[in-house]
């Protein structure tokens, strides 16, 4: 035990190509480690696991460590700079807003099978944002946010673009404000494409979007769960045609500063891969996969079983994305790629996301919400944009939240990298996909260790790696993830 936790709380034995390393939580650090104080430790851990706690006994028994050698590796694995924890139980405080989405249409043109939010209209009837609502949203992320610093609008829906006229008008009044308040403010959008025309991608360009575009692969498969609402009107009959034609308008008239793509797995999907190499045909900077937990229809939510074929087919992304950077490529393969960076950068949080710290999503009438899928959500309700964010509502949410007061995540080696899992996803259906993260981070762990030893060129100066130098543009859901 270490203090009140398991040793296997603390520590993690990854393997790679390169050797045996020792993954330390807090802080997320790796450490190259001899084979045989890795067994030790390994050895340690399972022997807590043991029915009787002990290592000897019986023929099935876990082997005794080396106690010496093990004081030894985890004394240096769990020391610190300061001497005290990077990550303790002791909940932040709210701090200033750093990003804001607007829900500016609870409506959809499309009717995806899978859809959390009912269209978009989380349960609710179907509307728009106002002028209003949206310029008060963004004069209270100003008033909350930090001076001088940096601040992000998401646009966000069902599908934003059916309320076209207030994401060009709330874009105009953002940068106005912004500039007069010394803040220096960007842009995200995330949309299904279909409704793109030539005055949105010159806007895009122009103000430096990050545009997210929702898509599931080839167009049978893209087809099968989202398909155009009746009332749509006139295009094509394929949402797939529609929406590579909108990203052929983004091409012809003006690209956004980042453009991706978020693919949408259900347990139908099949081999990601393919998928994938598709998407990424298509043009976007990077794509990346996110699995349905919650849906209308349970068939397309993933459950317990079906996690295991998932993580196969995440990894074989990864081997691909993996050998092309071991050859001097890129495969911007989202999932991986900010997997290799958060931990290169040693990243460690108690938290998974910004929701309810440094980022709120408004609804339609300016009601604020942790983000974007908790949007009209009264447990997740943290004021309004006309009287404030509700700072002590944010305060005790992120008490409640704080990985190390959740159960059974406080013992989980993996904790500070994923922070508890997405409230929304975590409040619907509980934490099904545990040992899914944990094995996809061991993978990206063990990837990070070859990589950094065959390519470290990659981790200093990434650029090179791509079709030309371009600067990172965050969404809103992750400008205020480190909090």
């Amino acid at each position: 035990m270490i203090g009140d936790r398991p040793l296997g709380a603390e520590l993690r034995v990854v393997r790679s190509a390169a050797g045996a390393h020792l993954f330390a939580a807090d802080g997320s650090r790796l450490f190259d480690v001899p084979e045989p104080l890795a067994d030790a430790v390994e050895a340690a851990v399972a022997a807590e696991g043991a029915p009787d706690g002990s290592a000897d006994g019986g023929a099935d028994a876990v082997p005794r460590p080396d106690t010496d050698a093990l004081r030894r590796v985890v004394a240096a694995a769990l020391d610190t700079p300061t001497g005290r924890r990077f990550v303790d139980d002791r909940p932040i405080a709210p701090p200033p807003l750093a990003a804001i989405s607007l829900n500016v249409a609870q409506a959809c043109n499309m009717a995806c099978g899978y859809c959390y939010a009912d269209e978009g209209r989380f349960g609710g009837n179907a509307r728009l944002m106002g002028l209003d609502v949206a310029k008060a949203s963004i004069d209270r992320l100003i008033a909350e946010s930090e001076p001088g610093g940096r601040i992000t609008v998401g646009f966000m829906g069902g599908e934003p673009l059916v309320n076209r006229p207030l994401v060009h008008a709330a874009t105009a009044y953002a940068r106005e404000a912004a500039a007069k308040a010394g803040r220096r403010v960007r842009f995200s959008l995330t949309t299904n494409a279909t409704l793109i025309e030539p005055d949105d991608a010159r806007l895009f360009a122009e103000n430096d979007f990050a545009v997210s575009v929702s898509v599931d692969g080839p167009r049978a498969l893209n087809d099968r769960l989202r398909p155009m609402r009746s009332d749509a009107g006139p295009g094509p009959a394929s949402s797939y045609d529609r929406m590579v034609r909108g990203i052929e308008v983004l091409n012809r008239h003006g690209r956004p500063a980042h453009l991706s793509a978020r693919i949408t797995v259900t347990p139908r999907t099949g081999r990601l891969l393919p998928v994938l190499e598709h998407v990424l045909g298509l043009g976007f900077d990077d794509a990346g996969f996110a699995a349905v937990l919650v849906s209308p229809d349970p068939s397309l939510a993933f459950g317990p079983a079906e996690f295991d074929t998932f993580l196969g087919h995440m990894a074989e992304c990864g081997e691909a994305a993996k050998a092309a950077l071991m050859a001097g490529r890129r495969f911007p393969f989202t999932n991986f790629e900010t997997a290799l960076h958060e931990i290169h950068r040693g990243s460690h949080r108690p938290y998974p996301c910004g929701a309810g710290a440094g980022y709120l999503s408004a609804n339609a009438e300016g009601g604020l919400y942790a983000c974007h899928r908790l949007v009209d959500d009264p447990g997740y309700a943290f004021g309004d944009v006309h009287e404030g964010s509700d700072v002590a509502a944010r305060a005790d949410h992120l008490a409640a939240a704080h990985v190390d007061r959740q159960e059974p995540c406080r013992s989980c080696w993996a904790r500070y990298l994923c922070g508890g899992g997405c409230y929304h996803e975590v409040s619907r259906r509980g934490r099904l996909g545990c040992d899914y993260i944990r094995g996809w981070l061991a993978f990206c762990l063990s990837a990070y260790a070859e990589l950094s030893q065959a390519r470290p060129d990659y981790f200093v100066d990434p650029a090179r790696y791509f079709d030309g130098p371009r600067e990172s543009a965050l969404s809103a859901t992750t400008v205020a993830t480190a909090v």
